[in-house]
């Protein structure tokens, strides 16, 4: 056990609502997800390696179910001479991104190598966003609770938070209006839902992220 491990054990325990049933769920949609959308990963993949070199994934430490960390893939969207250790938000605009990588950014692109996190079962089909390690100091005073469920592509904060370098006022530091407003409110909408969620209505989400994918971002349901 390393130590962002032993910073939340014995206050954590992951919850058992993601079953055999969510996890079968999981395994189908993630497992038809890449057969439909194999074609466009490897347009995609062709298009990085044409545009800026070898690297085409991102890959990322996040944290998991029970503050466990695992490596998140992504397919690259900033230029590969970028530092590891720039901020770890994405701005507006930022300069960091190739051209390849704003068109990744605006459809959501990019998260399509999480599927096979989903396949590995570190990640679910609808679940909380996985937080980076840069964030994880966030996770107090009863908000650590979101790491009980495991970390989703899909899912309230993911749909209602699409565009959420928007959110950022321009006279404030990104990392600390993210840390002080941003995750705060995210943790909480996930803590309303997950503690109540069915697999009715977790495929309603499906839904809802699927279109959220092709630009339609629709209002929040009234008991969120």
């Amino acid at each position: 056990m390393n130590a962002l491990d032993m910073s939340f054990h014995g206050r954590l325990t992951v919850n058992p609502a993601h079953g055999l049933a969510r996890r079968s769920i999981d395994l189908v949609v993630a497992g038809i997800a890449i057969v439909i959308s194999a074609p466009l990963m490897l347009l995609i993949a062709v298009a990085l390696r044409v545009e800026g070199g070898r690297s085409i994934l991102f890959v990322q430490t996040r944290l998991g179910a029970g503050g466990r960390p695992f490596h998140m893939y992504k397919f690259r969207k900033f230029r590969v001479d970028c530092s590891p250790h720039g901020p770890a938000l994405t701005a507006v605009g930022d300069s960091r991104m190739t051209t390849v990588g704003r068109f990744l950014a605006a459809t959501k692109f990019d998260e399509l190598p999480q599927l096979w996190n989903v396949l590995k079962g570190e990640m679910a089909v609808v679940g909380p966003r996985p937080e980076s390690l840069a964030f994880a100091d966030c996770f107090r005073g009863g908000l650590e609770a979101v790491l009980q469920y495991k970390p989703g592509l899909l899912g309230p904060t993911q749909v209602l938070f699409r565009h959420e370098a928007h959110f950022f006022p321009r006279s404030q530091d990104p990392a600390l209006f993210y840390r002080e407003v941003m995750f705060p409110a995210k943790a909480r909408i996930d803590l309303s839902y997950y503690s109540r969620r069915t697999i009715a209505s977790d495929i309603v989400w499906m839904a809802r992220g699927f279109l959220a994918v092709l630009g339609w971002v629709p209002p929040p349901p009234v008991d969120i």
